[in-house]
């Protein structure tokens, strides 16, 4: 039974059901049923639409350890990685100047960061 039969199933059963005091506690549990399914349809409706590869980052494993900057726009994020490695990052007056992962190295002690 996929989604769009088990929502026919519970609307008709929320039709069917006398609304009073005494069902209300079951007609809020079929509503809930309701939206829980509806959001997996959405979702689902989403994630097909989002199938399209978009850019993709990935960095090897290697080194002594891996260290990711995450921050607000415009706090110096690029700067600070121009400034200790050799990795060229552009950084300008405006946010979101870098909008994808930008790679460096660090050494430190022998150690690669």
């Amino acid at each position: 039974m996929g989604l769009a039969e088990k929502i026919k199933a519970i609307e008709d059963e929320y039709a069917r059901t006398q609304k009073n005091k005494a069902t209300n506690y079951h007609l809020g549990l079929l509503k809930g049923k309701l939206a829980m399914l509806r959001t997996q349809v959405i979702e689902g409706e989403a994630k097909a639409a989002m199938k399209t590869k978009g850019e993709g980052f990935d960095v090897q494993s290697h080194g002594n350890a891996r260290v990711a900057m995450i921050g607000f726009p415009s706090v110096g994020k690029s700067s600070f990685l121009n400034l200790v490695t050799d990795q060229e990052s552009l950084a300008a007056n405006y946010e979101f100047t870098t909008l994808t992962c930008i790679p460096g190295k660090l050494y430190i002690n022998d150690a690669e960061i």
